[in-house]
């Protein structure tokens, strides 16, 4: 289980006194259950990615905690943080390939890098990731000739090729067409379930986030407005959330 209580951070603010500071997280609190799908919504710049980064332990609040299967990341040491982080997959949102590695080095990175694992099962492994996200027989290909839908798969296959029990993504399908969206959305879906993973999505795509998603949390100028399922995400009478869940063109954001 993942448990964030309390998250707060700001930054000062440009040509501004010197006590003058804008927040980025103010007072964020939330439990995603262990072998939960968990939505991260909200307009941009509302503090999404932040909080995954916070999980990752990339960076530091300025009060609160993460506490990520038992341990308290805020309180780690960047030694002891390793660890943790073997627990971790992550897609980030540029899908952040390497361009000088093939696909199938891409994906065997994480492996080569954290493991110490016979070759043969580091190549076992970086064939069955592609079989599973239908991209057989790339893995000698480079990053520069993949569409944007590939080089997602290829993102997904990495975040998953080391079975971490938690994995977290980062607009997984952006500036991806709507089929190609769906497909991905799908395919994450689909990993979830087959390996019983605790994840963490952050996606703006809602029309196909709601559709894979258990729960749903909502961020708004740095505070979690809403936390609950996605059906209750739906229906909710916060205007907010309603305004942004179901694309209305009046309201408050």
């Amino acid at each position: 289980m993942i448990a964030i209580r309390g998250l707060t951070k700001s930054v000062p603010i440009p040509n501004a006194s010197i006590r003058e500071r804008r927040f980025i997280l103010r007072d964020v609190s939330f439990s995603v259950p262990s072998g939960c799908l968990y939505g991260l919504i909200g307009p941009g710049a509302a503090g999404k990615s932040v909080v995954l980064k916070m999980i990752a332990g990339l960076m530091k609040p300025d009060a609160g905690n993460v506490v990520v299967d038992g341990d308290d990341v805020t309180e780690l040491s960047e030694l002891k943080l390793q660890s943790v982080r073997l627990k971790l997959g992550m897609l980030f949102q540029n899908n952040a390939l390497f361009d000088y590695l093939t696909v199938g080095d891409n994906i065997a990175f994480p492996l080569r890098r954290l493991y110490h694992l016979p070759e043969d099962e580091v190549q076992s492994r970086v064939l069955e990731r592609l079989a599973c996200v239908s991209l057989q027989g790339f893995e000698d290909r480079m990053p520069s000739g993949l569409s944007g839908g590939q080089k997602k798969r290829v993102g997904v296959a990495r975040a998953t090729v080391t079975k971490a029990p938690i994995v977290l993504y980062d607009e997984p399908a952006a500036g991806l067409d709507p089929v190609t969206s769906q497909k991905i959305f799908e395919l994450l879906r689909e990993e979830q379930r087959a390996s019983g993973a605790t994840v963490i999505m952050v996606s703006s795509d809602l029309d196909r986030l709601l559709t894979v998603t258990d729960r749903v949390g909502m961020m708004y100028r740095g505070e979690l407005i809403f936390d609950g399922s996605t059906e209750e995400a739906r229906a909710s009478d916060e205007p907010r959330v309603r305004q942004f869940v179901h694309g209305l063109t009046e309201g408050p954001l």
